[in-house]
């Protein structure tokens, strides 16, 4: 690859970098081309300016992650739920054990009950995604139809599903029913090779624990895509109309922009080479005391270019048409100042390279400003070294209105047909094209909303049925209770006590394994919220109101119940 380099493209990096490529390598940099794998381009693209928009590997195996833990609460409703039942089916296993049935037909028969369910909600499912698929395309920003799915991987996928859920969710309500022994049980004794409502409290707690988990990362990648929207940028990206390919206008692009000064609702024009977010153009600069390369983002502007884009200046001025000496003149950001190590920007010489072959010309260039660091790139990444350069005209043209975003389209857009006719009028919006830097997050955090509630919706219903069934079990003891006096408050304190302390345990099992999730996915961002207390208590707090309100519908109701009812047999 660097004889190809060397051989066919040296001349050209020699123009753009403005050193030879002998002394530009000699000082310690590189330029050339790395092979990759075509395959790798949409999911696991290393490259800024990859031929699409890459895409993330790492959010396909979160979503598949939390597809597993969705799952995973499911099964865990269901061992919860069978072994909690189990005393309706006890004496059914008695008999059969007492009729010469062996433990491994009746485990194959339970395993076979679970996964027909497992094969009826599979069906269930298939059915929602189809129905549910235009809603996602949506959310997700994707366009995928159902046919695409349907592929012999996919169904075979699905058949190893129901088999694999079928017996996870179902093995060990299996084993722990065939575990009877059948002359206890008909005696009416019930005693199973474990403690089954110790599992099933270990099973809440995990349920919960993984809900809360996902509560956590929700509410945090709110907050940060929060804080980037309305963090402030060092520039207004708000009510800039991008208007590309100006150089159709020929020598109309002064007249083109006068005219748009005159319209109503248009405050400032400027012309420039490059388009926010980012900066196309890289270069190498050198400082007027010493001889190291200093590689920096640059770009072409016009004079009302600040003006247009609202910088701050922190030292000296921005270009301005009262001085002609400005076409000498460069403005750095701060980050280029910290870069090359000066302490009195506006009297240093930042050298420029001009020509081309391979003894190109050195210009010195004097510096007339500072802007204040601003973000015109993503947020995952710190604020480059960035120089602006002087120009009249260029390719695009940004401007700056007041009016309504409609009027100030039609009006451009009528200047453009009297100016270049029969050429194209292109235009964008620069808040628009901003915020699709941060849409692929925006997206990942609709996601967790919805599925985060999916999660929790699954794990309220088994806990509201494991509460009716609790409730259902101590029928006799709430009755007497209120017998004795008790009142249906202290009742329902009594019921609820025992998942209140379940889900705080869940809370403080939760917690470190959402602070290291959130805060690997945090250090992307070079610009990020400070994690404190206050999301993981006040997530804790949602979970444990969310598990009040499913369980004390059933407290209450079990507490209203007349005693004469529960203890009529008795």
């Amino acid at each position: 690859m660097n004889g190809v380099t060397d051989k066919h493209i040296a001349r050209e990096i020699e123009q753009f970098m403005g050193v030879s490529v002998e002394n530009f390598r000699a000082n310690g940099n590189e330029y050339g081309y790395v092979p990759y794998a075509l395959t790798d381009t949409h999911l696991h693209s290393k490259w800024r300016d990859d031929m699409e928009p890459a895409g993330n590997v790492a959010y396909v195996y979160v979503f598949a992650g939390v597809g597993a833990f969705i799952l995973l609460i499911a099964c865990i409703n269901f061992m919860n739920l069978s072994t909690a039942r189990s005393a309706g089916r006890a004496k059914e296993v008695g008999l059969r054990k007492t009729m010469g049935s062996v433990r491994s037909q009746m485990v194959a028969q339970f395993l076979s009950e679970s996964m027909m369910y497992a094969l009826i909600a599979v069906v269930l499912a298939i059915g929602a995604a189809f129905s549910l698929l235009p809603q996602f395309n949506l959310l997700s920003g994707k366009e995928i139809s159902f046919s695409e799915l349907w592929t012999p991987t996919f169904v075979l996928g699905v058949g190893f599903l129901v088999i694999f859920i079928g017996l996870l969710a179902g093995c060990y309500p299996a084993f722990y029913l065939t575990a009877f022994n059948p002359a206890e049980v008909l005696k009416g004794k019930m005693r199973g090779g474990l403690k089954s409502k110790g599992v099933r409290r270990a099973l809440v707690v995990f349920q919960f624990a993984l809900s809360i988990v996902l509560i956590i990362c929700t509410v945090v990648g709110y907050q940060q895509i929060q804080f980037l929207q309305s963090r402030n940028m060092g520039m207004d990206k708000h009510n800039v109309l991008i208007v590309s390919n100006t150089n159709r206008l020929g020598s109309n692009q002064n007249p083109f922009k006068n005219g748009l000064l005159e319209t109503k609702g248009i405050d400032k024009v400027s012309y420039t080479n490059n388009v926010f977010p980012g900066v196309g153009n890289t270069t190498v600069f050198r400082s007027g005391f010493d001889r190291k390369d200093h590689v920096m983002g640059t770009y072409f502007a016009d004079t009302d270019h600040a003006a247009v884009m609202k910088f701050e200046m922190k030292e000296g001025r921005y270009f301005s048409k009262e001085f002609k000496s400005d076409t000498a003149a460069v403005v750095l950001n701060e980050a280029a100042v910290r870069e090359l190590g000066w302490l009195k920007p506006l009297e240093e010489k930042l050298i420029v390279f001009e020509g081309d072959g391979s003894s190109p010309a050195e210009v010195p260039m004097s510096v007339v400003g500072v802007v204040k660091d601003f973000n015109f790139e993503s947020f995952k990444i710190n604020v480059r070294p960035m120089v602006i350069r002087l120009t009249n005209t260029a390719n695009s043209l940004l401007v700056r209105y007041s009016g309504k975003a409609d009027d100030v389209i039609a009006a451009t857009e009528k200047r453009w047909k009297e100016q270049a006719p029969g050429d194209p009028f292109e235009y964008a919006f620069l808040d628009q094209n901003f915020d699709e830097l941060f849409r692929e997050d925006q997206r990942l955090s609709h996601l967790f909303f919805v599925f985060t509630g999916l999660a929790i919706l699954i794990a309220c219903l088994g806990l509201f049925a494991l509460a009716s069934f609790t409730a259902e079990q101590r029928t006799k003891e709430i009755g007497i209770r209120k017998a004795m006096g008790a009142s249906v408050t202290s009742i329902t304190t009594l019921l609820s006590k025992e998942f209140t302390l379940l889900v705080l345990v869940s809370i403080g099992l939760a917690v470190v394994p959402a602070y290291l999730m959130v805060k690997h996915w945090l250090s992307q961002f070079a610009y990020r919220i400070e994690l404190g207390t206050t999301v993981f208590v006040l997530s804790g707090l949602a979970a444990l109101m969310i598990a009040w309100t499913t369980v004390i519908y059933q407290s209450l109701k079990a507490a209203m119940v007349k005693p004469v009812n529960s203890l009529r047999y008795e």
